[in-house]
């Protein structure tokens, strides 16, 4: 006599999938029933002013203009300290020999600016007074033609 194919196992499972599907559809007919969920308008949210999140749309007249060319990407260059001709003078605030670089303080705006080996004109060394031109490299400003100041 010949055994059955299918086992207690295969019934049962049977069974837990067919009740599944039963109820998914229930519940997907509820949804249908109760209106098929939000609409896109309720799903919609505004920012306000403050960056906070809001239902409520933006207040058109407190609109702000805002011009692309006073956006600055990178980095911010002090209004003061831009690309002059005559030479300023600082202190040398760091200097690694080893490495060929370090960075001369400012001293009129007390800002620090990169200085290389390659545009020494003379060594210096820390604490050094010095003067000093500075042009645009691609990280900031650099200090080129950079010589000890004289003493008197």
């Amino acid at each position: 006599m010949a055994r059955s194919q299918e086992t207690y196992n295969k019934k049962e499972k049977e069974k837990r999938k067919l009740q599944k599907r039963k109820e998914k559809e229930a519940r997907k007919e509820a949804r249908k029933e109760a209106g098929g969920g939000k609409s896109f308008e309720d799903m919609i949210a505004y920012t306000d002013e403050f960056g906070n999140i809001t239902s409520t749309p933006p207040d058109p007249t407190k609109k702000e203009e805002i011009n692309a060319e006073d956006i600055v990407l990178g980095a911010r260059n002090s209004g003061d300290f831009a690309e002059e001709d005559h030479a300023r003078e600082g202190i040398v605030s760091f200097f690694n020999d080893s490495k060929g670089y370090g960075f001369i303080k400012d001293s009129v705006t007390k800002e620090s600016v990169f200085v290389h080996v390659n545009g020494l004109v003379e060594q210096i060394r820390e604490n050094d007074r010095v003067t000093y031109e500075t042009e645009r490299g691609p990280k900031g400003m650099n200090a080129v033609n950079v010589a000890l100041v004289k003493k008197k």
